[in-house]
């Protein structure tokens, strides 16, 4: 008598699902579809998500995002907390975040003291003054990285520009997965927190552990 042999086919993830049913529609409207969204939330982890994310951003090319940036950024340069600050924590933006080399220039140009983190190890980063843009050196990972002392004076930071993979409507924050951010910005006790991301970057919800931070405010 013969064995019949079966094969055991793994059923896609849920971000797998929604990517192939989303591709056109994010490309379309710039945003993800709510229910969309509800749908990826439910039983998806954070590796899930950012892999959702990820595959959300190859569908735009470096100048539409530059071109969503701008709108974005404009926000940021009227916020009244960034305006009465003298001392903020921006980021130097990677290709596939909110374009800020600009921002850096402006800010450093009107007189505040400009700083930027940078990674020093697998699981912390330190910040250091934005000086001029010969003053970057690249990384290990790849990153334009601003050269000097480490700043230590957290509590004269005023006002904070943080990124994220994506953030929700409570505020909530999903990184790249490092935990830098989550362990740096309790450091930041007198900053205003202000989280930016592209538009298909907002969700409904994020899910959380305990040592996940807030931010103040989220511009998408």
């Amino acid at each position: 008598m013969k064995t019949r042999k079966f094969q055991t086919v793994s059923s896609p993830s849920i971000a797998d699902t929604l990517l192939a049913r989303s591709a056109s529609t994010v490309r379309s409207s710039a945003t993800g579809s709510s229910s969309l969204q509800e749908e990826i939330l439910r039983g998806s982890s954070k590796l899930e998500l950012r892999r959702y994310v990820r595959s959300l951003k190859k569908q735009f090319t470096h100048e539409e995002l530059i071109e969503q940036s701008s709108m974005l950024i404009r926000r940021v340069q009227e916020h009244p907390r960034l305006r009465s600050a003298e001392t903020v924590l921006l980021y130097n933006s990677l290709p596939d975040e909110v374009y800020t080399h600009a921002l850096i220039r402006q800010l450093h140009a009107e007189g505040k003291t400009v700083l930027l983190p940078v990674v020093v190890s697998e699981t912390e980063m330190e910040i250091r003054h934005y000086t001029s843009p010969s003053s970057f050196k690249e990384s290990s990972y790849g990153i334009l990285e601003p050269v000097g002392e480490a700043f230590t004076d957290f509590p004269s930071i005023t006002f904070a520009l943080i990124p994220g993979m994506a953030f929700d409507a409570a505020r909530h924050r999903l990184g790249r997965g490092k935990g830098y951010y989550d362990r740096f910005l309790p450091l930041l006790t007198n900053a205003y927190k202000l989280g930016i991301c592209f538009p298909f970057q907002s969700l409904p919800s994020i899910p959380i552990d305990e040592y996940d931070q807030l931010v103040d405010e989220v511009i998408c």
